[in-house]
């Protein structure tokens, strides 16, 4: 199968009073036609401007894109006129943003703003599109469509805008969904039901999805491969049970040991990642993890590793000591 979106050598940068951010660091990844991506790493990582990056959304002036192909459907966006890339976001590719309860706008109803892109998109009459926006509210969930249609965010739980928000990215019928943080500020049984619902719609329309996320249990059930993201760079790939069976990267193996198992017994304790992600402003010329790492050696601090294969599937890992690893428990 083919990708759908290709991201070769992604570089974006801010540029601030303390020096020049370079959030996202000439990364590369793909996503397949109806596939689950994960892009999982700590906060300030790069995740989401990655996914910003992808929609053309990255504030400038302070931002900007400075290297790197978007290749979606066998055209890179970012050599599109804005224009063009107007009529492709919220249409092919839509975006659920990290925070639902900010990211609807609260003066305009919540059947205005399913009917917006509606009309914008698809040129439907307004009857048509309110009739639309009535589906899409039963789609993931939401009763009494009608009604709701007339209602305003407020009115609504934090799980419903976020189904809400989720109707909203489905209602154009694009080929691939964006999906950051999608159970921020959920509490658990909520987030479990809105990631089952996105899974399940996915299955049944063949959307592909890039969710982000720093949580591993989402990633262990719903992606089908795992891009871990650090200081703005790719350390990881690999196939989601690939990842979870063998992990190649110090990073990897320390997210993994951070997250509370059901199947150990209780006495034993998490191992936490020690110290503080770098500061992007300042890079080390090696490794950025090498002084959070156990595995460390001299050459970390000199060179920087790059992607190797290290595994089945597509197993990659950018770490000079990665045969060094030891197994993490099988993913059950």
């Amino acid at each position: 199968m083919g990708a759908l979106l290709e991201v070769e050598s992604l570089t974006t940068e801010f540029v601030t009073r303390g020096g020049v951010v370079r959030a996202v660091d000439g990364v590369s990844w793909d996503v397949k036609e109806g596939e689950t991506v994960a892009l999982v790493g700590e906060s300030g990582c790069g995740k989401s401007v990655s996914a910003l990056s992808v929609m053309r959304l990255v504030a400038g002036p302070e931002g900007r894109i400075v290297a790197g192909r978007v290749v979606f459907k066998g055209r890179d966006l970012l050599a599109l006129s804005d224009e063009e890339m107007r009529r492709i976001r919220g249409r092919e590719i839509t975006m659920i943003f990290q925070e639902p309860m900010t990211s609807l706008n609260p003066v305009l109803s919540i059947g205005r703003q399913l009917t917006e892109g509606l009309e914008i998109h698809l040129a439907m009459t307004p009857r048509a599109a309110r009739r639309r926006a009535a589906e899409l509210l039963t789609t993931v969930g939401i009763p009494d469509p009608e009604r709701r249609l007339a209602q305003y965010p407020h009115q609504f739980s934090g799980g419903m805008r976020q189904r809400m928000m989720i109707a909203m990215a489905l209602a154009c019928d694009p080929s691939l969904i964006l999906a950051d943080e999608p159970t921020t500020a959920l509490d658990v049984t909520i987030q479990a039901q809105i990631l089952e619902l996105m899974k399940d719609l996915s299955r049944r329309l063949g959307v592909a999805m890039l969710i982000i996320t720093h949580n591993l249990g989402v990633v262990a059930r719903y992606a089908d491969r795992v891009n871990v993201m650090y200081a703005g760079r790719i350390v990881e790939r690999a196939t989601a049970r690939e990842l979870y069976a063998n992990p190649r990267h110090p990073y990897t193996l320390g997210l993994l040991h951070s997250v509370p198992r059901l199947d150990e017994p209780r006495r034993a304790r998490l191992a936490p990642i020690e110290g503080q992600p770098p500061d992007l402003t300042r890079l080390p010329a090696g490794c950025a993890f090498a002084p959070r790492c156990a595995f460390s050696v001299e050459r970390c601090a000199r060179e920087r590793p790059g992607l190797v294969p290290v595994g089945a599937g597509g197993h990659v890992s950018a770490c000079w000591e990665a045969t060094r690893l030891g197994r993490a428990p099988a993913m059950r």
